[in-house]
């Protein structure tokens, strides 16, 4: 057997060629091409995938988180209207206009009819920090100044009514939309029924696109040769203005068609539609944007949303299609035939029957002739309300989560301050060569401390520097009750008659320098009473006495009064070198004003959030600071002021009858010209100046008195009547300062004395008077 030898394996064959593998056939451009189709279709599937993933979560964590950004609204005070209310006729209907009302039959919500002084007024309701107000109808009559006949025509009977407080402004986000938020819930009849039956009739239907609706455009506008139809669903506009840019590109209509399907696959219709109700764009209010139909309606109508009737509704509606193609105000005509075809459109779909919709096609547009807007009407006053506001609130929550800020200011108030500031400001341009004058003022409710108005200079309107927080100016004499205050508060050595030397002086200084100051009339007198020497304003007894009792004694009165800058311990403190803001100066003569109390201003009564909620109350804080019977002497200097002194050319226009307190202020050159008093019920701060500190002619008896003046006689209110503080008696003195027995004795008068500060009395007048004295004390108590 050979080796290797295989029995079963078989014969070779004779040997045949070798055949070659069959060759395979090249794929055919087409296959080739719908291979690369296939993967570049896997390819944007998965990329279109994950950009649906992408849109998915910017749909929902926007709708679900903050949809809106919406601005916090910033309230005047309610008027509130009773029996013996002070309100003139000219002040009421300032506040209803204000507030939004207008002039008609006195029975629809938000109107009013004035016959005479006798005005009815249908009230429209307002939820209020401590409970709704609820409409009424009232029937009142203004006689002399004051409500009187008050009474409930309709509604429940109450003694007091507070009518929906004026919008004076807002705190807007940076992209300067503005929105009121509401509730489809409150939707007026038939809007609803109109917008769906005009913009989106299968809205309940679709799922977010509606091929056909985009068809039947197509033809539309293709028909037409141009644009006259429109095939977006409310679902798509909403994406459009929610989400994405108005440019008209396929890469947006693509994201607009996914993010569509994704809002309706996750929210129901009704959440859509409010949603929608908030967010589209109905018009322009300057750079701001009118968004939804809540502040269309007030912006069109001053109406609240639920209050719309149908012409009113169908206008809106009609708009959505182009706020400002149709804007009734600027296009009315073409605004008009718009609302038309929506209420022909509701009569169509058998909304409403052709006798409804014949009366609504004939009404008027009932626009109001000037936007109604929470644009900042007072934007010196908003000013100061976000300078408290930041003490509690950041910025990026007032700009967009829809607080509601209830402010303490009088609107009727603020337009007499804004008006005497600009009219007095003409006058003394008339009589003086320098026309650059600038002026502050702050006006503040003297019990309380709540900022009823400010004025931040002569164009009340203007939005920039704001003098009366912003203008740090040396005070002058207003510092001069402080200095007396200090001294007073010894009443073992002042009292309003100790005598003080109205004689010079001269101080050197380490340095070399020397201070030699002088009265504003470069006269010198002796020996004068204390509390003439405050009403007179002479320089000369101030410094005296401020010496006397210590700088760092005033500079502890001056503080304890609510003074926070630095004060300098120089002697010239003594006459107002110290550097103070209006609203400073207004928050240390309120201590005056309430007898010794620290009362700190306060522009903010309460906030909500958007629900109402109260977030916040701004109660009335009083911090006693001084003795009110030291505080008491010097408001009987202070009313002197106004009746022999410095002030006394005020009741030249206002009513001898009407008690005042007050004091100059005058600064080297006229510079700074100021005045500062109250009455019973108003305080008031104003100063004259130049913002580039230039001298003036002005004194503060000719330049910030008349302001104060002016204001004060326009402005109904109270005689000051200080309560006499436990610890001071009066008694009746002559011009010997001679406590009296007989009190009609010639040339006496009533003064004020902490207990056992006054001087030793005698019987009788005596028949020795100094005629030189004759007439210090004239005047005061005839």
């Amino acid at each position: 057997m050979w080796f290797g030898y295989n029995p079963r394996m078989p014969k070779k064959s004779p040997s045949k060629r070798k055949k070659s593998p069959a060759r395979k056939s090249r794929p055919t451009f087409r296959q080739r091409l719908w291979s690369l189709l296939w993967r570049l279709g896997v390819v944007g599937l998965v990329l279109l995938a994950g950009w649906t993933v992408y849109l998915d979560a910017v749909v929902t964590s926007r709708f679900e988180g903050r949809r809106f950004e919406v601005p916090s609204r910033v309230y005047a005070r309610p008027l509130e209207l009773y029996d013996g209310a002070s309100l003139g006729t000219e002040a009421l209907r300032q506040e209803l206009q204000l507030a939004g009302y207008r002039s008609g039959d006195g029975r629809q919500p938000g109107t009013w009819q004035q016959n005479g002084s006798r005005f009815i007024i249908a009230t429209r309701g307002f939820e209020f920090v401590d409970g709704e107000e609820p409409r009424r109808r009232l029937s009142l009559t203004i006689s002399g100044n004051r409500v009187a006949g008050f009474r409930v025509l309709e509604g429940a009977p109450t003694p007091v009514v507070r009518l929906t407080p004026a919008e004076i402004g807002g705190i807007y986000p940076a992209h300067r939309e503005d929105r009121v938020l509401v509730s489809l819930d409150d939707a007026p009849p038939l809007l609803e029924e109109a917008l769906l039956v005009t913009e989106d009739r299968d809205f309940y239907d679709h799922f977010g696109i509606a091929p056909l609706s985009i068809g039947r455009a197509m033809v539309a506008n293709i028909k037409a040769g141009r644009v006259v139809q429109g095939g977006s669903t409310l679902t798509q506009q909403l994406v459009k203005n929610f989400y994405l840019t108005r440019d008209q590109t396929l890469i947006r209509k693509g994201n607009e068609a996914i993010m569509s399907l994704l809002l309706e696959w996750h929210y129901g219709k009704r959440d859509i539609l409010e949603t929608y109700l908030n967010e589209v764009y109905l018009g322009q209010a300057g750079n701001r944007s009118i968004n939804g139909f809540g502040l269309a309606s007030q912006f069109y109508f001053r109406k609240r949303f639920q209050d719309l009737a149908l012409h009113e509704s169908a206008l809106l509606v009609g708009m959505v299609k182009g706020p400002s193609y149709y804007d009734p105000r600027r296009n009315p005509e073409r605004a008009k035939e718009r609302r038309n075809l929506v209420i022909d459109l509701l009569e169509e779909h058998g909304g409403i029957d052709p006798q409804t919709a014949s009366e609504a096609r004939a009404r008027p547009l009932g626009v109001t002739s000037r936007p109604s807007w929470s644009e900042n009407r007072y934007p010196a006053y908003i000013d100061l309300v976000k300078r408290h506001l930041a003490r509690d609130y950041r910025q990026q929550d007032l700009q967009s989560e829809g607080l509601r800020i209830f402010t303490t200011l009088h609107p009727t108030i603020q337009a007499q301050a804004e008006t005497s500031v600009a009219s007095t400001l003409h006058e003394l341009d008339k009589r003086a060569t320098d026309t650059r004058l600038e002026a502050a003022m702050v006006i503040t409710a003297r019990d309380s401390g709540e900022v009823l108005a400010l004025v931040g200079g002569r164009d009340a309107s203007y939005a920039g520097f704001n003098r009366a927080l912003d203008a740090k100016r040396p005070i002058g004499s207003l510092v001069k009750p402080f200095v007396y205050l200090t001294a007073l508060s010894q009443p073992d050595r002042y009292t309003l008659i100790t005598p003080v030397r109205d004689t010079g002086l001269a101080l050197e200084f380490e340095n070399g320098q020397r201070w030699e100051p002088r009265n504003f009339d470069r006269e010198q007198r002796g020996e004068v009473p204390l509390h003439m020497a405050l009403s007179r304003s002479w320089n000369l007894p101030a410094v005296r006495v401020g010496l006397d009792v210590g700088l760092p004694a005033v500079t502890e009165t001056l503080q304890d009064f609510g003074v926070t800058s630095a004060i300098s311990p120089y002697p010239s403190l003594l006459l107002g070198s110290v550097d103070l803001e209006p609203v400073a100066v207004a928050q240390i003569y309120q201590g005056l004003a309430t007898s010794g109390f620290n009362t700190p201003l306060r522009t903010i009564r309460d906030v909500t959030d958007a629900r109402g909620e109260v977030l916040n109350r701004y109660n009335l804080e009083v911090n006693q600071v001084a003795d009110p019977a030291a505080v008491h002497l010097v408001q009987y200097a202070m009313q002197e002021v106004m009746r022999e002194g410095t002030g006394r050319s005020a009741y030249y226009t206002i009513p001898d009858s009407l008690g005042l307190a007050g004091k100059t202020g005058t600064t080297d050159d006229g510079r700074d010209s100021w005045f500062a008093g109250f009455s019973g019920d108003l305080l008031a701060v104003t100063w004259v100046g130049r913002d580039d500190n230039g001298p003036t002619s002005l004194t503060g008896s000719s330049g910030a008195l008349p302001v104060w003046t002016r204001f004060m006689a326009q402005a109904p209110q109270h005689s000051f009547s200080p309560v006499v503080p436990d610890g001071v008696e009066y008694h009746w003195v002559n011009s010997e300062k001679r406590v009296l027995t007989d009190e009609h004795c010639e040339n006496a008068r009533l003064i004020p004395f902490i207990v056992g500060s006054e001087p030793e009395g005698f019987e009788g007048c005596g028949s020795d008077f100094s005629k030189r004295l004759r007439g210090w004390f004239e005047g005061l108590f005839e």
